[in-house]
């Protein structure tokens, strides 16, 4: 699939959608996967949520949010790579209220269902800012008012400053617009679509974060 976007790192090949989870784990030196489970614990999902993931890539996420849901909750995950639908409907496959649906999240769609979370996970970086705003307005249009949208993503630091060790592997691994999207204050971006009283919580030495927005304003 050709890019949209030519300096995106989301916007994967076969070959890294097809290994995704292990090259994340390599690249945060093992740790991925333990904040991954935290930030989902601090998401706080009641058991019968309705959720929203964006980009869901493999289902490795949707899975880990499906153990805090009863058969009243749900997850629709989006993507548009044909290696994770694959992926995604293995992993989640054992899971009856889950679904992946082939789309694009990065420009307007209309969807039956509205939802209690919307979800997102190491994508919203990746993308130029104007088609940040883009994905922002989708998760705004589809949740229920006092719904939440959780951003789980890079937080906002100074790449310079970061140990040697950490910032070869950023500068090289990463794409262009995230070094964009560190310098960025992501809660007054959200606020300028209606949300507010955010939450923040850090992980990995503070370089990962979870944003909590809950929507709080009659804009569409």
């Amino acid at each position: 699939m050709e890019k949209l976007y030519p300096e995106s790192g989301v916007e994967l090949n076969p070959f890294v959608s097809k290994h995704y989870d292990k090259l994340m784990n390599v690249l945060s030196f093992g740790k991925y996967k333990g904040f991954i489970h935290r930030a989902i614990n601090d998401m706080h999902i009641q058991k019968s949520d309705h959720i929203l993931d964006l980009g869901c890539g493999t289902g490795r996420n949707a899975c880990l949010m499906m153990q805090y849901l009863n058969d009243k909750g749900s997850i629709t995950g989006l993507d548009i790579s044909d290696t994770m639908e694959i992926q995604f409907k293995k992993n989640c496959g054992k899971f009856p209220n889950t679904e992946f649906i082939n789309r694009r999240i990065d420009q307007p769609f209309q969807s039956d269902k509205i939802y209690d979370k919307v979800f997102i996970s190491f994508v919203l970086h990746g993308f130029p800012q104007y088609i940040r705003e883009n994905i922002i307005k989708n998760a705004y249009n589809h949740l229920k008012p006092g719904g939440t949208f959780n951003i789980l993503d890079f937080g906002e630091f100074d790449m310079h400053a970061m140990p040697f060790y950490y910032r070869i592997p950023f500068q090289k691994g990463e794409c262009p617009y995230a070094f964009d999207f560190i310098e960025r204050d992501l809660k007054k971006m959200l606020a300028e679509f209606g949300f507010g009283e955010f939450q923040e919580m850090l992980y990995f030495h503070n370089y990962g974060r979870l944003m909590i927005a809950r929507k709080i304003s009659g804009k569409e």
